[in-house]
């Protein structure tokens, strides 16, 4: 029997979620209470996976297609399914008005995860009589091309439900890290967030251009981040792996870190000295044609990593 997954939310989040369970044979109900959203998510899913068989991540675009409904009404939506994927905005209000409908309507055995990228599950769960099937599922957009996948569960979280939804990840194609405690942020936005603040502490201080700071780290950092982790960096970046980097290089980065960047780095003052210095997109026209440009260079990408092994 085929499982079916709802989304709970159509914006871009939902729709690259609704990609990636369709490529991977689940049904799918895609809702939003605004239908808008979802003309322009069908246009969007069947436009991305018709791009994503030309380069070899789906088998076959229009079958996928074909395993997505839109849905107009949430208790439709979450009635008989294994797995609900919540997108709505990154708001702790919005987020507790709608999870006791979604618990109410869905199967007592549903997993149901949230792509919240930085409210930990136990403060929007705690009340549902359903709540030790909930957990965070945190992707990294656009999901459908970025697998990676933060599972964080809440305090009443059950074990069972944690290693279910590693499963389902593994077997959709993402890539399931398990956040072994809740923090607010998971792992991945908090790295992000270490990386921003020095950035913006050395554009802001005038040591670097942003252009030249983007290119440190996608010419760099990213270059060798895209398929080793800065562990598995270090260990090859002295003669005795990590202990000897440390061993060598330990004074250095201590000094950072008794100076770490001040908060007003992401002030209003020192965001627009970085940002006068920018030439974003001006319009929307001009920003979804980076937002392509960008998924074109992470279509090639995955498809490279998934052609070439992952170590020797």
């Amino acid at each position: 029997m085929t499982a079916t997954a709802a989304m709970i939310g159509a914006g871009l989040i939902g729709r690259s979620w609704a990609m990636v369970f369709a490529r991977a044979n689940w049904r799918v109900r895609l809702y939003d209470s605004v239908p808008e959203q979802l003309i322009a998510a069908r246009e969007h899913i069947e436009a991305g996976l018709l791009e994503q068989q030309t380069y070899g991540l789906a088998d076959d675009a229009a079958a996928a297609a074909a395993r997505v409904d839109y849905v107009a009404n949430l208790e439709d939506a979450v009635a008989d399914v294994q797995w609900v994927q919540e997108n709505a905005p990154e708001a702790l209000d919005v987020k507790r008005e709608l999870y006791p409908r979604i618990d109410r309507a869905t199967p007592p055995a549903a997993i149901i995860a949230s792509s919240t990228s930085a409210i930990p599950a136990s403060r929007f769960t705690e009340g549902l009589q359903g709540r030790e099937r909930c957990l965070v599922a945190h992707p990294v957009n656009p999901p459908h091309l970025v697998p990676v996948v933060e599972l964080c569960g809440a305090p009443w979280t059950t074990p069972a439900t944690l290693e279910r939804a590693r499963t389902v990840m593994n077997d959709i194609g993402q890539v399931p890290i398990l956040v072994k405690h809740e923090l607010d942020g998971f792992i991945l936005n908090r790295l992000q967030g270490a990386l921003l603040s020095e950035a913006l502490r050395l554009v802001g201080e005038g040591y670097v251009s942003p252009q030249d700071l983007d290119r440190t780290v996608q010419d760099g950092l990213g270059l060798r981040w895209s398929f080793i982790g800065p562990f598995a960096t270090i260990e090859l970046n002295a003669p005795g792996g990590v202990a000897d980097y440390c061993a060598r290089y330990g004074a250095f980065y201590r000094s950072l870190a008794e100076r770490p960047p001040a908060p007003t780095v992401w002030d209003s003052e020192n965001v627009q000295r970085v940002s006068s210095q920018l030439d974003p997109p001006t319009t929307s026209t001009e920003r979804d044609a980076r937002m392509r440009w960008r998924d074109l260079r992470l279509l090639s990408l995955r498809r490279h990593k998934r052609d070439e092994p992952d170590s020797n």
